[in-house]
């Protein structure tokens, strides 16, 4: 499933939900491939047959798959047999004082249903179907709208779902998106209407490959926090660029010499609003509800639909009046706040939510 077996899958997701112990019972069978849990580092005890258990025991079959926030349900709910949203029993459980009869202990219990995306993997359909809900269920919490409902489903359709099952590692992906933004940026910086529509398609090209690491990353569990740097730190790279060559572009039209005071300070205001980020990523808590949903809009690429219909219209000098405006109002804005709530100027609000 994805590009790991089912047992796999579920021992990370269990141990991500919390398990204190993992135990797989093989009954005399050869253990599946189970290298992500190995490469985690996963503590788990391979036996033939089950074991006394006692307190409260999860018991589950490999024939099904569930999200680590609904398998994080059904292991803080009551005890009883877990089901599908359809009340279709999945071969798995919860039973307390022990594991009396192993799965089959369960038959009597009373059904749990554990969420909506939960669901059988007994042959190539369920399968299919089960991959299908996996993958809808991947997003970052810093995805825009141009995100949620282009890139990232375009990413997904052309190039996550095949490149999952490669060699090729989120940050290969991350490194790739970085270089198309700054072709981009380059093709920016050559004159004419031509070359910018050019250059805009590129980089919303950039934008849907950029949505496809994390994919990856969150479907075969290959976050990492070099690759969080790495995609964070080459997206304000790309950004700087573009408005940089977005500037050379346009230097020798309409805003001549303008054109430059407006991309430095756009690029200023790129730079300081990734110093007003970091800053704030440093010191948590210094931001509330609505900034923070002001920073994930700062660190994704929607402006790229903004950049190509304004490329194609030809006004391409409206972004960059936008971008230097926006840019630096936004970092004043986060210090602000950050100011704010650190000296205790957000407690009110803080108490009343």
């Amino acid at each position: 499933m994805v590009a790991l077996t089912v047992l796999d899958r579920l021992m990370v997701t269990f141990h991500r939900a919390g398990a204190s112990r993992i135990v797989v019972v093989t009954g005399g069978e050869e253990l599946p491939d189970i290298r992500r849990a190995r490469a985690l580092g996963i503590p788990f005890e391979v036996v033939e047959t089950m074991p006394a258990m006692d307190g409260r025991v999860v018991l589950s079959g490999t024939g099904w798959w569930g999200p680590r926030e609904e398998v994080e349900q059904g292991m803080s709910g009551a005890t009883g047999r877990w089901t599908s949203d359809d009340g279709e029993p999945l071969g798995a459980g919860v039973l307390e004082g022990g594991s009396p009869g192993g799965l089959r202990g369960l038959e009597a219990m009373p059904g749990i249903r554990i969420g909506r995306r939960s669901s059988r993997v007994r042959d190539a359909a369920e399968a299919r179907r089960a991959e299908d809900r996996l993958w809808s269920g991947l997003s970052s919490g810093a995805d825009g709208m141009v995100d949620r409902w282009f890139n990232r489903p375009v990413g997904r359709w052309a190039l996550s779902r095949w490149l999952v099952s490669t060699g090729v590692s989120p940050n290969h992906v991350s490194l790739a998106a970085t270089a198309m933004g700054l072709a981009a940026a380059g093709l920016f910086g050559v004159p004419g209407t031509g070359h910018a529509m050019a250059a805009s398609v590129l980089f919303q090209a950039s934008a849907v490959v950029d949505c496809v690491d994390g994919d990856i990353a969150r479907a075969v569990f290959k976050e990492s926090r070099l690759g969080k740097w790495i995609d964070l730190v080459g997206d304000q790279v790309v950004h700087g660029a573009v408005f940089a060559g977005i500037a050379t572009g346009l230097s020798g039209g309409r805003l001549g010499y303008g054109a430059w005071v407006l991309g430095g300070l756009a690029v200023w205001g790129a730079l300081a609003s990734f110093g007003a980020v970091l800053r704030g990523m440093r010191r948590p808590g210094t931001a509330s509800g609505w900034m923070k949903r002001w920073i994930d809009g700062a660190t994704n690429r929607d402006f790229s639909v903004l950049v190509m219909v304004l490329a194609f219209a030809g006004r391409l000098e409206w972004f960059l009046w936008i971008a230097a405006i926006g840019g630096n109002v936004f970092w004043m804005l986060v210090l602000w706040e950050q100011g704010q709530r650190a000296g205790g100027g957000g407690g009110r609000g803080k108490a009343g939510a």
